[in-house]
C-alpha cells in the first residue's frame, strides 16, 4: 500500500520583486544586439485579444418566466446563443 504524498500548496507568487532589484550590469549589454532603423521599421505591433465583432453582443436585461429559462437551460450548454440565434430569425423586416 503506497502512502498518500502530501502535496504542497501552490505558490501565486511571482519573481517581479526579483527582476525590479535586478540592476543591469555592462557585460548584460553585450547579449543584446543593436536595435538599427531597418529592425525598427519591420517591427509590427499585434493587439492582444479577441478580435473586433462585426455585430458586437450588448448585455440586456429582461424578465422572462421561469418556465421558459428552464426549458432552454434543458436544451443543454449554449442555450443562451440558440436563443438568440431564434429571437433573431424571428425579427420582423
Amino acid at each position: 500500500m503506497t502512502a498518500k504524498k502530501r502535496v504542497s500548496r501552490r505558490s501565486l507568487g511571482s519573481d517581479l520583486k526579483k527582476v525590479d532589484a535586478h540592476v543591469i550590469k555592462p557585460h548584460e549589454y553585450r547579449d543584446a544586439p543593436e536595435l538599427t532603423d531597418e529592425m525598427l521599421a519591420r517591427a509590427v505591433v499585434k493587439r492582444a485579444g479577441r478580435p473586433i465583432a462585426a455585430d458586437p453582443r450588448l448585455l440586456v436585461s429582461v424578465r422572462l418566466p421561469a418556465s421558459v429559462i428552464a426549458r432552454w437551460k434543458a436544451t443543454g450548454p449554449g442555450w443562451q446563443t440558440r436563443m438568440a440565434r431564434t429571437i433573431e430569425k424571428a425579427q420582423v423586416k
